[in-house]
This record gives C-alpha cells, structure tokens and sequence, in this order.
C-alpha cells in the first residue's frame, strides 16, 4: 500500500526536522555513533529521518514505514537506556564560550527532546495503524502481521 497521506506526510517532516535539530545535532552526534544500533536500523532511522523528500510525490510503502517507525522506537529504547544516564560524561566539557553554553543547553534538555521525539513516532504509528485498518476491508492489517511492531509502545513509552 502506497502513503501519500497529508497528515502523515507533515509528521513525518516534523520528526524529521526534530531529530536533525534536537537529537542528533552537532554536540549529541558523537555520543550517538557510540550507541550499540545495528546498521540495518541506523538506515532505516536515517530514511525516516532525513530522506523524505524522496517519497513526497510518490508516497511511502507501508511496511517500509512500519520497519522504519520500529527502527526508531529501537532507538528511542536504546538511547534511553544507555545514553541518557551517561550523555553529558560521554561528551567531556572539552568546549568553552558560546559552544559551551549551547552544549549544555542541548545535554541538558535531551531527555525531553528524546520523549518528544518518541511522542511523534507513537503518534506517526498511530496513524499509519489507522490507515492500515482502514484499507484491511475485511483482511488482517498489515500491522498485526508484523512481529517486530509488537513491543512499540513499550520501546516508546519507557520503562
């Protein structure tokens, strides 16, 4: 099934532009490319994240959309559990001046930046799920079907 819903359109765009800007901007990146992220979902993250522009007019495939939404709840998961406690230790306080401030200022509000980034995956899932049931007519949706979407809400919620 091609995606060429307007309103998953801008979300997606908004998680995009979230996670360039807020997680993996130039002071949290280095701690990032440490995490234990296997390559397949390093690029299906990326996809998500920053090669949309690429499907705009021809759409997205569902269940590549579904793998990549469970890439990123992997990674919300993962990121949670192992960077967030240690972020600001793995980075060092190597800078000063303004680079320091803004260092700081994005360590500082990475676990809420994390939780948002999370809420826009939960909500771009919710939606997909919506417009899956709705195209079922009759047949199992495409996400029951799927063994890896099964812990979403889990990953994104957080223990």
């Amino acid at each position: 099934m091609q995606v060429r819903d307007a309103q998953v359109l801008r979300l997606i765009e908004r998680l995009g532009e979230h996670y360039k800007n807020n997680i993996s901007n130039r002071f949290i990146r280095p701690a990032l490319l440490q995490l234990p992220f296997e390559k397949q979902s390093w690029t299906l993250l990326e996809v998500l994240t920053e090669k949309s522009e690429q499907y705009r007019y021809e759409g997205f495939i569902l269940d590549e959309l579904y793998r990549q939404v469970a890439a990123a709840a992997r990674f919300v998961a993962l990121t949670r559990r192992e960077l967030v406690p240690t972020l600001r230790n793995r980075l060092g306080g190597s800078s000063s001046g303004p680079e320091r401030v803004l260092k700081d200022m994005a360590v500082n509000n990475f676990s809420s930046n994390l939780q948002l980034f999370a809420d826009l995956v939960n909500e771009l899932y919710v939606s997909l799920t919506e417009l899956d049931k709705a195209e079922a007519k009759g047949r199992r949706p495409l996400y029951l079907q799927m063994p890896e979407l099964s812990d979403i809400g889990r990953m994104l919620v957080g223990n």
